[in-house]
This record gives C-alpha cells, sequence and structure tokens, in this order.
C-alpha cells in the first residue's frame, strides 16, 4: 500500500514539474517574440526616419547644387556627365553634343556672349557605388556642338589638364557652365630649359595662346615652335583661379630658372659661345646639343666684305665616336638634319667655313646644333673668324705656273714632266702610284692606299672605304615625305594630280635639302 502511494506521489510531483518548466519556456518564448516585435518596430521606424532625413538632405544638396549653378552660370542652369573622347586640336575648345547646344539656347547661354564650362572628372570608387567628383577640374571653351549624345569630347590640351597620364578605362566628366571674368594678370613658369632662349619668346607665347579661351591655376600650357615643344605651367591667376583670356589684356610674368647653367643636361638649349674661346663638351648618339653665338660690328662688315670668314672648328676625340655638325641663322633656333643652313658630314674632326649667300645677313645670331651621329662622342668645339688672303671659300691653295714647252705629258699621272726627267718618272710613277679608273674621277694614289679609294654607286661621289657606311646613312637611307612617298634624300619629290594641273612639287624636305649648303672639311 505505501509503494503504491509513493509511486502516486512521485508520478504527481513529476507532471507538476514538467506543467510548470513548459510554462516557463512558453512564457520566455512570448517574451522574446515581444522583444522581437518591438526591436522590429523599432528598426522600421528608424529607417523611415532615416529615409525621411536622407530625403530632406537630397533636396538640401539638390537646391545647394542648383543655387551654386545657377551662381557659377549667372542665371543659366547647366551641368550634365559625359563621357570623355579625345581629339587632336590646339587650344582649349571642346565639342558638345547638339542637344546641349539647344538645352543652352532655351536656357539663354547664346545672349551672353562667349560660353566657359568648368570640367570636373568624375571617377566609381567601389563597383555599383556612387559616382564621386574627383579633385582634377580645369575651364574650357566651346568649339562647335556635334560630338555624339552622351559624349564630350576634347583636344589634348584639356584632356591632359583633366586626366594627365592616368586615364580611366571608361573617362567620364561633369561639365558645368560658368561664367570667367577676364584676366589681368598670369604668372606661368617653364618646365625645362630654352624657352627664354627663343627669340621674342613672348610673342611665341601670345601666339600659342590665342587658341585659347580660358586659363586656370596649375594647368600645363603647351607651345609649339618648330618642331619643338615647351611646357609651361599656370601658377597664378587674377582676378580669379580660372579667367578668359578672349579679347582683354594679360600681363604675363615668366618665372623661375630657364636658364643654360641650371638645365645644362637639356639637349634642347642654346649655350652661349663667344668667338675665340673653346667649348667641350659630350654628346650621345642621336642627340644633339646646341650652341648660339653673335656677329656683330666691325667683324660683320668684316665677313661681309669678303675680307674674313667665319669658321666653325670641332676636333672630335677618336675613340670610336663620331658627331655631325649644322649651322643654321635665326630665326632657325634649333638646326636638324632636315632643316639648316650649313653643315658638315666629315668623320673625325672637322672645319666648316660659313659664306652667307647675302652680305646683308652676315650680322645677327647663329646657332650650331652638334648631332651624336655614332657612339658617346667628346669633342672641343669653337668658333674664330679668319682673316682672307686671296683664297676663295671652298677652293683649295695651288700652285699655278705655265707649263714647259720642254716636257711630255705621263701616261700613268697627266701630269707634265720635263723632257730630261720623264722616263725617270714614269718608270717610278708606273711602279708606285695607280690612277683611279673610275669615270671622272683620274686621282692619282699610291697601291697601297688604292684600296682605301671608292666611289659610291649611286652618287659617284669619292671616299674613303671607312667613310662610305656614314654616306649611305647620311645621303642614300630612305625617308618618308609626309605625303607617304619613301625615297632617298636626293629624289625627295612628291608629283600630285589635280583635275586642273598636273605637276612635280618639291616637299619642304627636299627644299631644306636644296638650302642647305654641304662643306667638305680641310
Amino acid at each position: 500500500m505505501d509503494f503504491e502511494l509513493r509511486q502516486a506521489r512521485e508520478k504527481l510531483e513529476r507532471e507538476q514539474r514538467e506543467r510548470m518548466q513548459r510554462a516557463k519556456a512558453k512564457a520566455e518564448r512570448e517574451s522574446l517574440a515581444k522583444a522581437e516585435a518591438a526591436r522590429r518596430q523599432e528598426a522600421l521606424e528608424a529607417s523611415h526616419r532615416e529615409r525621411r532625413l536622407d530625403a530632406a538632405r537630397a533636396q538640401e544638396e539638390a537646391d545647394r547644387t542648383m543655387e551654386e549653378v545657377m551662381q557659377l552660370g549667372k542665371g543659366i542652369s547647366f551641368s550634365h556627365m559625359f563621357e570623355a573622347l579625345r581629339y587632336d586640336g590646339p587650344g582649349d575648345k571642346i565639342k558638345l553634343p547638339p542637344s546641349s547646344f539647344k538645352e543652352l539656347s532655351d536656357e539663354g547661354a547664346l545672349d551672353k556672349g562667349p560660353m566657359y564650362f568648368r570640367l570636373s572628372k568624375v571617377r566609381d570608387t567601389v563597383p555599383g557605388a556612387a559616382m564621386e567628383q574627383d579633385a582634377g577640374t580645369t575651364c574650357c571653351g566651346v568649339l562647335e556642338f556635334t560630338a555624339r549624345e552622351g559624349s564630350a569630347e576634347l583636344p589634348l590640351h584639356v584632356w591632359n589638364n583633366l586626366f594627365g597620364s592616368d586615364t580611366p578605362e571608361v573617362p567620364l566628366i561633369e561639365v558645368k557652365y560658368t561664367s570667367l571674368l577676364k584676366g589681368t594678370y598670369a604668372k606661368l613658369k617653364p618646365e625645362g630649359g630654352g624657352f627664354s632662349d627663343l627669340p621674342n619668346h613672348r610673342a611665341v607665347l601670345e601666339t600659342a595662346l590665342r587658341n585659347h579661351a580660358t586659363l586656370s591655376e596649375n594647368d600645363t600650357v603647351v607651345v609649339n615652335y618648330g618642331q619643338l615643344q615647351y611646357k609651361l605651367k599656370v601658377l597664378e591667376l587674377k582676378p580669379a583661379s580660372s579667367v578668359s583670356v578672349l579679347e582683354t589684356d594679360v600681363e604675363v610674368d615668366i618665372v623661375g630658372s630657364d636658364s643654360v647653367l641650371d638645365n645644362e643636361d637639356d639637349q634642347h638649349v642654346l649655350v652661349p659661345l663667344v668667338i675665340g674661346n673653346i667649348e667641350s663638351s659630350v654628346v650621345e648618339e642621336g642627340k644633339f646639343r646646341y650652341y648660339k653665338f653673335s656677329v656683330e660690328g666691325n667683324v660683320s662688315e668684316k665677313v661681309a666684305s669678303g675680307h674674313a670668314n667665319i669658321e666653325i672648328k670641332i676636333d672630335t676625340d677618336a675613340s670610336g665616336g663620331d658627331t655631325d655638325i649644322y649651322v643654321s641663322r635665326h630665326p632657325l633656333v634649333f638646326p636638324t638634319q632636315h632643316r639648316h643652313e650649313w653643315s658638315s658630314h666629315e668623320m673625325g674632326s672637322k672645319v666648316l667655313i660659313l659664306k652667307p649667300r647675302d652680305a646683308t645677313l652676315v650680322s645677327g645670331v647663329y646657332s650650331i646644333g652638334v648631332y651624336g651621329f655614332k657612339g658617346t662622342s667628346k669633342y672641343q668645339l669653337s668658333v674664330a673668324i679668319k682673316d682672307v688672303s686671296g683664297q676663295r671659300i671652298g677652293e683649295y691653295a695651288s700652285a699655278s705656273g705655265s707649263v714647259d714647252f720642254d716636257s711630255v705629258l705621263c701616261r700613268n699621272c697627266k701630269r707634265h714632266i720635263a723632257s730630261q726627267s720623264a722616263h725617270l718618272h714614269e718608270a717610278y710613277c708606273m711602279r708606285h702610284n695607280v690612277a683611279c679608273s673610275h669615270d671622272g674621277c683620274g686621282v692619282v694614289l699610291r697601291k697601297e692606299e688604292a684600296a682605301d679609294h671608292v666611289h659610291c654607286n649611286k652618287c659617284g661621289r669619292a671616299y674613303q672605304q671607312r667613310e662610305m657606311e656614314k654616306h649611305m646613312k647620311v645621303f642614300h637611307e630612305p625617308l618618308q615625305c609626309p605625303c607617304g612617298v619613301v625615297l632617298e634624300k636626293e629624289d625627295m619629290v612628291c608629283v600630285r594630280f589635280s583635275s586642273w594641273s598636273r605637276g612635280t612639287l618639291l616637299t619642304q624636305f627636299l627644299k631644306d635639302f636644296f638650302l642647305s649648303s654641304w662643306w667638305r672639311a680641310f
């Protein structure tokens, strides 16, 4: 009996504990559910509040941006994002799509004079993220409205100042209409040397700026002078950081070191050369080193009258290197292989005598270009004024006299020899000398030297064997004319046909060649 009562009591206690545990678990679940519901409600309310705040901030930002755009454009609102494309052209005027012209016209921008735009590059930091405006900005004008829709075409000046060497895969820019004040002052600094050596370099800069509508601080302006290119950094502008340069007088201040001493390694720098002094230097293969000297006053009168010559001498170290020299008179500042007035291509050391074609052109500034033809060459360069004693430029001094009537002609060297010594001379001459058999040459050479005497099989000129390689490279290496024809230098002629006439025109390359005087070294 007691056993049954004990079992019944234990069963009752066990059931009571289970009911209490179930009730407790249910209460905990209900509590957690209420807490989760409250948390979700709070998160939902927070999300709604954040959305309302974001909308308010976006509206505030849009209002501020619109106000800035309106203020920037003085009542004209134009701000669009375009894909940037590059086109080859001078200056800073971009091309926009036709739809931009309609929008600007509707805004009344055409009635406010020249149109200017502020360009900013845009980048995407994270895939799928919002586009962010980068720090790079510049200003520009507009050339025409012919770009395809959704794109803006940028000239090289604007492209390089906006992107530099870091071009994104898909370059995007933001274009905003802006109003610019007329510039009154600009401070520029040349990057590298040689710009101040240009004759009237301020006029050269002014000519380059005629292709520009605007200038912005930290931009780089490129000035082309013939085949050379100079870069100038815009350091300061007044009255604003971006100004208009159309129909205004701008005071330009060129600052910074542009001297030869600070840029002595720049191959496009004119090193002053004093007549009578020797300048020593080194030039590498394929590069130029430039010098300048002046001929003025009594010296120019003496040269113009024919009583003196301008003599340029270069002594090259015989260590495997070789040089060429090219000379021009300003305004041709930097003579090259195809643009010069005088030149010498002899092997080793050489002397070049200048004889201006017009006596009135003697006075002035001359440039010398020392070109490294082969290897690294050490050289000494000098300019001197040499008195002329009856000898004409380009002629070798030779003894003159009448032919002795009692003489015979040597069958080998073709010289008139006195009759009494003719047999001895002819025997000796035929034993030791040989005449060149090339048509029109006839030079008499020692037999041991005859093998080194060769003629070019293209032009027939006589050279030593070691000079032939250089002669072939300088005069007979095929060159490409701007018209696309590939010819040798002396055959560089383009034939142009038209429906009206048929004629042969000399290219600028050939014109420069014929204007050059090829003097041989003495």
